[in-house]
C-alpha cells in the first residue's frame, strides 16, 4: 500500500500521478502529489517504478506501520528498495 510521499526528494513531475491506475493521488501543477485514496492502492508498485528521484515508499504490507518513520525507511534501505531488486533500477553508465 503506498504509504508516504517523500517531500524533500519530490521533484512534483507527476509521473507517480500519471502511472497510478487506480487514480490514488490528487495533484495541482507544481505541488506535492496528495495520498488522497489511499483504500484504492492495490500495490502495484507502478508509481514507484516510475519515480524518478524514489520520493515514494510503498509497503508490500496491506497495512503500513505507523513506527517506521520517512528517516527510519531511509535508514533501512527501504525506500527505492523495490525498483532496486526487481530490475527496474538505471544500470550506471560506465566512464
Amino acid at each position: 500500500m503506498i504509504e508516504l510521499i517523500l517531500e524533500d526528494r519530490c521533484i512534483r513531475c507527476d509521473k507517480c500521478v500519471k502511472a497510478c491506475p487506480n487514480e490514488v493521488f490528487d495533484s495541482l501543477p507544481g505541488e506535492l502529489p496528495v495520498i488522497a485514496r489511499r483504500d484504492e492502492c492495490h500495490t502495484c508498485f507502478l508509481c514507484e517504478v516510475y519515480c524518478p528521484v524514489n520520493a515514494l515508499y510503498v509497503s508490500p504490507y496491506s497495512v503500513p506501520d505507523p513506527a517506521l518513520s520517512a528517516t527510519e525507511l531511509a535508514a533501512r534501505g527501504f525506500i527505492g528498495s523495490y525498483v532496486r531488486n526487481s530490475g527496474w533500477a538505471p544500470v550506471p553508465q560506465r566512464p
